[in-house]
């Protein structure tokens, strides 16, 4: 038994909390691993000045109170033993068995290594989480029940660790608990979140829910009294329970905050439950609660034909009742109600017994092995949290195919990312789409309950488009294209990859010469574990490797190349330069007005010439210019017109303005913005109208760096489709 008294007064009651919890448990095992807790974490202290071993204990009363099993009670208080101790995994392996051994090991988080920024260790922890949970379910619901402890405990935190651990909460943990169903864990996450992220809105809707709770309470009494009345009046033989419920501060917070709403404009703030024995009871219940209050329109859900992804099966419909008062009503069955609450938590396996493969959990966590799958294909380990916080959006939307399939994607999506939910191979041949029997965009988003029809080719050869990276929502949609142009365009990844690197390095001004520049990229393809150059830009080509994140390891490779360039340089003091505003020096003469000419708009990189104007400065024009003699020595005062040249020490943007010729068809003005997005381009305007004979003309005017950039711009806005010419506008 436990020797220190408070010890033993917390583990007598872990032993009431499982009793009332009923079911039975192996407790010499709880107690053996209490006992170790309480003395490997002896000495340790929480920043809340506890006994560290006070920590794990609350993890595993919360597993209790899950209805967890004996094992997964273990493991959630030895999970920190191994990363906060000396304890081997191998140790829990001989004192506690494999399966608890298992369960710690992947609660704990991976060593720290040199290697990693923050980011990266964050997810190589949750990759390895992932991994462990294809193999036992129970790693993630102690690791939920681990993070929801110390959300409880933030406060005692710095305020900028307070802030870190609640955008991590709200980002990744709480949509993981929201796609396993575990309502309770979920709904507290991310309240907590929320009260470190925004304090002042929190505290202004629970006051909120303070001053109206009185009035809307008491009348929803009396309106639960009427429902039970009428319905036992009409089902005498039906079991039924009648529950009340308030709607979360987050669920609150984003209705409220997100979506621009007043707190009156909530329907959903409170509900009435009524939970029965079959399916048919439901849907009768529904019929007496339409008879007996008004629906409001477009306000039913029916989650008991199409379940959520989470398991979540109910029927919502929101009704006034003759107060006026607005409110909504969830009709489920009791399994439903338990599946609601608990979500996969709620699945006996592990209290039954059972062996060998289960279907329903292999259903279940399909969308653990898609996460996975989607960091694989990129080799980028982050991109499971990227995953988690799209694909595992608390807001799904459903469309159904021509066969009847349900396909559920989080909101915002496209028929891209649902061609790609029913298949790969869909998804490639796709050429077009259509929603309830009209041909769509294919950047149309999903509504729910469209039929959405995917019109595929046969046609060899035919792939998706690059720009589908951009229309995709969904990280697996975007993994999948990205696998597609991998294993098919390898030619045209390194040169697209090439093209775009060197573009950005120019951008940022890291400019090396032909020699450096294919040496430096040799070495830089070695470090991050590339076979040669050429599979580093195919890397990029495809977007395994984002630029945005290696152009800042490459500027600091850059300036200390340059800074021990010039250590070993003899110091010479340069004479001063003079430049304008306009990044322009003009020869032989100092600290004068310069302005770029209207009438031909110069930019870096054209051959330029200055005219010192009376009173004006210095106008520069284009060597080319209507405007500047073809032979200056037999022009009337040549004198004023004078060398000039661009100031190359400067990089800056200049404004230009590109007329797009172009047959007229849906979706041009899209394809057009999505080019420049892609290009990262600054867009200050763009104008686009109807011609005759079915053309159409759009001016784009953008910030271009050079005369070479813009050049880019326009050979890349030329491969639009149904885009025959694409010029300068010289204003």
């Amino acid at each position: 038994m436990v020797v220190n008294s408070a010890a033993q007064r917390d583990f007598n009651d872990l032993l009431e909390c499982m009793k009332n919890q009923g079911g039975s448990y192996d407790i010499p095992l709880i107690e053996k691993a209490f006992n170790y807790c309480v003395d490997h974490h002896l000495g340790q202290k929480r920043l809340t000045n506890e006994e560290y071993y006070i920590h794990p204990y609350n993890v595993a009363k919360i597993i209790v109170t899950l209805g967890m099993d004996s094992q997964s009670i273990t493991a959630a208080l030895l999970h920190d033993v191994v990363e906060d101790t000396d304890v081997e995994i191998d140790e829990i392996k001989r004192l506690f068995g494999d399966d608890v051994a298992l369960l710690v090991d992947g609660v704990t988080k991976i060593g720290r290594l040199n290697i990693f920024s923050k980011e990266q260790e964050q997810a190589e922890s949750l990759r390895k989480m992932l991994i462990a949970m294809g193999k036992d379910i129970r790693v993630i619901i102690i690791k939920l029940a681990d993070r929801l402890h110390n959300m409880r405990t933030l406060g005692a935190m710095p305020e900028q660790k307070q802030r870190d651990k609640a955008l991590e909460t709200l980002e990744v943990y709480a949509p993981i608990a929201h796609r396993l169903g575990i309502r309770p864990v979920k709904e507290e996450l991310e309240d907590l979140a929320i009260k470190h992220l925004d304090p002042i809105a929190y505290n202004e809707i629970e006051e909120l829910l303070k001053v109206r709770k009185h009035q809307r309470i008491q009348i929803l009494e009396e309106i639960e009294k009427r429902i039970e009345t009428r319905l036992k009046d009409e089902l005498p033989n039906v079991k039924m329970s009648f529950q009340g419920r308030v709607k979360s501060i987050h669920g609150i917070y984003r209705k409220m905050y997100v979506q621009n709403r007043d707190f009156d404009e909530i329907y959903d703030v409170y509900a009435i439950r009524v939970i029965t024995d079959t399916v048919a009871d439901c849907y009768n219940i529904l019929g007496i609660m339409h008879d007996m209050f008004r629906p409001i329109p477009n306000r039913f859900k029916d989650y008991i034909s199409t379940p959520k992804p989470n398991m979540y099966q109910s029927l919502h419909t929101t009704v006034i009742s003759r107060e006026g008062v607005p409110f909504e009503i969830q009709i489920r069955t009791f399994e439903m109600h338990h599946t609601a609450e608990f979500g996969i938590a709620a699945h006996w396996k592990y209290k039954e017994g059972i062996t060998g493969t289960d279907k329903y959990m292999e259903d279940r966590l399909a969308w653990i092995r898609q996460v996975l799958e989607t960091s694989d294909v990129s080799g980028d380990a982050s991109e499971i949290v990227r995953t988690i916080k799209i694909d595992l959006s608390q807001e799904d939307v459903f469309a159904v195919t021509p066969r009847g399939d349900v396909i559920n994607l989080p909101v915002g999506s496209t028929v891209v990312d649902f061609a790609f939910a029913i298949h790969s191979a869909v998804g490639i041949k796709m050429v077009g789409a259509k929603a309830n029997g009209k041909i769509v965009p294919i950047n149309h988003e999903i509504k729910t309950g469209e039929v959405i029809e995917i019109l595929t080719t046969n046609q060899a050869g035919h792939g998706p488009s690059r720009d589908w990276m951009n229309i995709a929502v969904t990280n697996s949609a975007k993994a999948k294209i990205r696998s597609w142009f991998k294993r098919e365009k390898r030619d045209e990844n390194i040169a697209q990859g090439r093209e775009d690197l060197e573009r950005e390095l120019r951008r940022n001004n890291i400019n090396f010469n032909d020699k450096e520049f294919e040496e430096y990229i040799d070495d830089l393809a070695r470090r991050m574990k590339f076979a040669d150059s050429d599979e580093f830009y195919a890397a990029i080509g495809y977007g395994g490797v984002l630029i945005s994140k290696i152009i800042p390891r490459m500027r600091e490779d850059y300036t200390k190349r340059n800074s021990a360039a010039k250590a070993v340089e003899i110091k010479t003091l340069a004479p001063k330069r003079q430049t304008s505003s306009e990044g322009v020096v003009v020869e032989g003469i100092d600290n004068c007005l310069v302005k770029l000419s209207k009438c031909c708009a110069p930019l870096p990189g054209d051959d330029i010439i200055g005219f010192i104007t009376r009173g004006h400065g210095v106008s520069i024009h284009k060597c080319d210019c209507n405007n500047v003699p073809r032979d200056i020595s037999k022009c009337d005062e040549p004198d004023r017109w004078v060398h000039a040249h661009w100031d190359n020490v400067r990089s800056e943007s200049f404004t230009s303005t590109l007329q797009i010729s172009a047959i007229d068809r849906e979706g041009l003005v899209g394809d057009v913005m999505n080019t420049a997005y892609n290009m990262r381009l600054a867009v200050h305007q763009i104008n686009a109208r109807q011609l005759k004979a079915g053309n159409s003309v759009i001016h784009l005017t953008i910030s271009a760096e050079s005369v070479e950039h813009l050049r880019s711009i326009i050979a890349r806005m030329e491969k639009i489709s149904g885009v025959f010419s694409v010029e300068r506008v010289v204003q």
